[in-house]
């Protein structure tokens, strides 16, 4: 990986569908691995692969994120096929299954890129005032919407609470 650092591979990282994640081109470039080979390699471990770790993206979100990204050759517009995009689990994944003293070095510059960016967005002073929105508002939609996560929520409060003392039936010794 010479010459790639977390802060040149951070510029890698897009965010679609609201999460950040990366375009196996670059991942390829980054291995050091042909993009069909690493395709192959992806599609002979598709089980490793869940939708939340890697998916296709569709032409309207290519087209947008093409227009967000500079090269000095865009050969972009050479692309025959719509790319596929790693979330950081399936960047982490793909280094498993890559197996190669290359695709870990790259893993590590990559994963620290990832926390990277996690540090900047918790730095910023109005994330927390969003976070607790988010979080109220996921409240009111599993209350509202699914039974189920509620009721799996408030068993898990009641392990967590101390557990309520009950009266002593029996005799005892007093110590």
């Amino acid at each position: 990986m010479v010459g790639k650092n977390a802060s040149s591979i951070k510029k890698m990282i897009y965010e679609v569908r609201g999460q950040k994640v990366m375009i196996d081109r670059d991942l390829a470039e980054l291995y050091d691995v042909e993009l069909k080979v690493m395709n192959q390699t992806v599609k002979r471990n598709f089980r490793r692969f869940p939708d939340d770790f890697m998916y296709q993206l569709s032409k309207n979100e290519w087209d947008h994120l093409r227009s967000q990204i500079v090269t000095a050759n865009d050969n972009t517009s050479k692309i025959r096929f719509l790319p596929y995009v790693f979330t950081e689990q399936g960047v982490s994944m793909l280094a498993a299954v890559l197996n190669s003293q290359k695709a870990i070095d790259v893993n590590i510059s990559i994963m620290r890129a990832f926390v990277n960016l996690r540090h900047y967005v918790f730095s910023k002073s109005d994330t927390n005032d969003q976070f607790t929105e988010l979080r109220k508002l996921l409240m009111l939609y599993i209350e509202k919407n699914d039974k189920r996560v509620n009721d799996i929520i408030i068993a898990l409060n009641n392990l967590i609470e101390k557990p309520k003392e009950t009266k002593r039936i029996g005799f005892f010794k007093e110590d």
